[in-house]
């Protein structure tokens, strides 16, 4: 059985210290040896197509990030 996060400790760090340990636990898993679903893929190529046809329909990502920072 896997361990749990208070078997580990880790429902006593702090939030700071939980997020830093996700960044590390992330950057630890190789994404070279991750199998990728057929159905993402899918979606990826359909999602290209689509930009492909329509890429007046996209934004720049200026105006995306200049909205972001509005909305704060």
């Amino acid at each position: 059985m896997a361990n749990t996060l208070h078997d580990l400790g880790i429902n006593q760090l702090s939030t700071e210290d939980r997020l830093l340990l996700i960044g590390e636990i992330w950057d630890s898993i190789s994404v070279e040896n991750t199998p990728i679903p057929q159905s993402h893929c899918d979606e990826l190529d359909r999602r290209l197509a689509a930009a492909d046809a329509s890429p007046e329909a996209g934004i720049p990502w200026e105006e995306v990030r200049a909205r972001l920072r509005d909305q704060k």
